[in-house]
């Protein structure tokens, strides 16, 4: 069997893989928001209520992921929500990419400065970066555009700004703690780039099918 068959239209599409991901995304949200527990705790008691929605970064991308894949999976129940399903796929493919690689960031640049590295944070990595590679996978079967594209990467831009001017940003490894102000700039300018991935996947995947 050839490689390429895994990351096939065909391959992505079946539904043994669409309920098996979806399965998966659940859980992982739900995990994560399990996860920021405390700092969501924190947020409501010390920030105005309006900025807890800002805090879950990587559990609100996969939920966006999760979400995305309900319009494939049933798109005749689904097929009159197509502004619905564009915006929530292009905030899937940016947010996912984002926090997927942020995370894995984070984690090794932590380690890299005196932190341990435990079993956790592993897992953490490698589910942040199937978050990453996942969205840019299925830019293929997406039906979002450019419009949608540049809307997610407005509202994640919102997002850095309201983490980094009101301090609801993820909590970093300790060791990070000195280097807020390099963290913010990775932050932005990662931002920026997984949306110029996300439209070079866009635009990769409209040359494949204008092959069919």
């Amino acid at each position: 069997m050839k490689l390429s068959f895994f990351w096939s239209r065909s391959f992505l599409s079946s539904r043994l893989l669409l309920w098996s991901l979806f399965i998966c995304n659940l859980f992982g949200t739900i995990y994560g928001y399990i996860w920021y527990e405390s700092q969501l705790r924190e947020t409501w008691v010390h920030h105005p209520k309006w900025q807890l929605v800002f805090v879950p970064d990587s559990p609100t991308a996969s939920l966006f992921f999760t979400l995305a894949l309900l319009f494939l999976m049933f798109p005749g129940v689904l097929g009159k929500l197509n502004f619905l399903r564009t915006l929530i796929e292009g905030l899937a493919v940016v947010t996912s990419v984002k926090y997927g690689v942020w995370a894995v960031s984070m984690i090794f640049a932590g380690a890299a400065q005196g932190g341990e590295l435990v079993w956790q944070d592993w897992m953490l990595v490698a589910s942040h970066m199937a978050m990453a590679v996942e969205a840019l996978l299925f830019v293929r079967l997406f039906k979002f555009g450019t419009g949608m594209l540049l809307c997610a990467g407005a509202w994640t831009l919102l997002n850095d700004a309201v983490d980094y001017m009101f301090e609801v940003y993820p909590w970093l490894p300790q060791t990070l703690w000195d280097n807020v102000p390099e963290v913010m700039v990775f932050t932005f300018c990662l931002t920026i780039a997984s949306v110029v991935l996300g439209w070079l996947a866009l635009k990769g995947a409209k040359r494949t099918r204008a092959k069919f």
